[in-house]
């Protein structure tokens, strides 16, 4: 009976979590690329001070709003912001008018949209979040509708510049091309330990999908291995900001004994925020690779619909479940898995490491036990098992027929049947 109401629930799971996306012909997607910028000391000045006044827009913003309420109980949205700072920007075009229409609009919009937000969250009973005043250290990004103030060209040698207003030519490391058929909607000039990057928004179109056998697998995340998947192969865990621990700690030390407010303070600190993007992109690139290659070999692939956060609040594992990055591997695999016509299903997670792949049997053993073994004879490594058990859960519960497998007790339906296509 447990073994029946643990199929059921799992079905209700992939019925409601099933990612596979029917594109329509003509449908898009938006997706961002991220290239550095190289200013000059006078283009790197100025664009410090557009971010500042950018920043400061956004300040008056928020204040004219506070002062309206607190003096005649309305409030200011948008459109009668946009009209005054529009005026305002007419009358002081060596301040204000320095800066982009569209990037003014935009800054206005990130105020709206942070208020929405924060009465959206009263409503539903939520902690409620009021929106607050930017520092230098809280604003570091500028917003461009492409084409009103911005531009990507190209000179006569193929080499890529990106046009900014009241700036000029920026250089661009072009590492990868825009791709072809798509269409530049929206740039973001940002600021990271004092490097500059370009983000492009692009919408691309439908494209073909990637030329694969049949197959499915699938996979157990955990902390031990990141990944154990049901074919045999593991994704060890890299543990990066382990590695990096020893070398954080001293920058840290040399942070703690600089003098608060001086200019040492800063290049420590900045020496310590170095530290931690270099970790962060290992961990960015090595999910990039990890997802790019499931959603190339495969063509369904099972997860378990954990609810990560359990792991953060045990101050056991926690450490180790931010530097795994798991959320992040799922969100990688679900935009990649659209992108590749893959099927990423998820099922109820009760139970799979204590359920034998084999027999289908619960079989209770603690965290510390690393091999599973059963009575029907299975042996095996205790995430294996887990993977196993989880992509029989996903197959049965989606009806899915297994590559190369002959079913007979009609209990499982084709990949092409109306049930599995549409997730009821």
């Amino acid at each position: 009976m447990e073994q029946v109401l643990l199929r059921r629930n799992s079905r209700e799971y992939v019925r409601r979590h099933n990612t596979k996306v029917h594109r329509k012909s003509g449908w898009k997607m938006m997706r961002s690329q991220k290239y550095r910028l190289y200013p000059h000391k006078p283009q790197e000045s100025t664009l410090s001070y557009l971010l500042d006044l950018s920043r400061n827009v956004y300040n008056a913003a928020l204040e004219q709003r506070i002062t309206t309420y607190q003096e005649t109980g309305d409030s200011v949205w948008y459109s009668e912001q946009w009209e005054y700072f529009r005026d305002s920007r007419r009358v002081d075009p060596d301040g204000l008018g320095l800066l982009n229409a569209t990037c003014l609009q935009q800054t206005l919009r990130r105020l709206d949209k942070a208020y929405r937000a924060f009465f959206r969250r009263v409503k539903s009973g939520e902690t409620p979040g009021f929106p607050r005043f930017k520092s230098r250290d809280r604003w570091k990004s500028l917003d461009f509708t492409y084409g009103d103030g911005c531009k990507l060209r190209f000179d006569k040698t193929n080499r890529a510049m990106l046009y900014l207003q009241n700036i000029g030519e920026v250089k661009i490391k072009y590492h990868r091309e825009i791709p072809q058929d798509s269409k530049i909607k929206h740039l973001v000039v940002k600021r990271i330990n004092n490097k500059w990057y370009a983000i492009f928004q692009i919408e691309m179109p439908d494209k073909p999908f990637f030329p694969r056998e049949e197959s499915a697998v699938g996979v157990d995340m955990g902390l031990h291995s990141l990944l154990a998947l049901s074919d045999g192969n593991f994704v060890e865990n890299p543990r990066w900001f382990r590695e990096s621990e020893r070398e954080l700690r001293v920058a840290q030390r040399r942070l703690s004994r600089r003098k608060r407010g001086s200019k040492n303070r800063k290049d420590a600190a900045l020496q310590v925020a170095k530290i931690h993007e270099r970790i962060a992109n290992q961990r960015l690139d090595f999910w990039h690779k990890v997802t790019t290659d499931l959603v190339k070999e495969h063509s369904v692939i099972v997860l378990e619909d954990l609810n990560l956060s359990f792991m953060l609040r045990n101050h056991c594992l926690a450490k180790s479940a931010y530097d795994a990055g798991l959320g992040l591997f799922r969100q990688l695999l679900q935009y990649k898995a659209e992108d590749a016509g893959t099927t990423v299903l998820f099922v109820n997670p009760a139970y799979t490491s204590q359920m034998c792949s084999g027999c289908g049997e619960i079989v209770p053993k603690d965290l510390s036990v690393r091999v599973h073994k059963c009575e029907c004879g299975l042996v095996l490594d205790r995430d294996l098992n887990a993977a196993l058990s989880v992509l029989n859960l996903g197959l049965k519960s989606a009806w899915i027929e297994p590559p190369d497998a002959n079913v007979s007790d009609g209990t499982m339906r084709s990949r092409g049947s109306p049930c599995f296509q549409t997730g009821e």
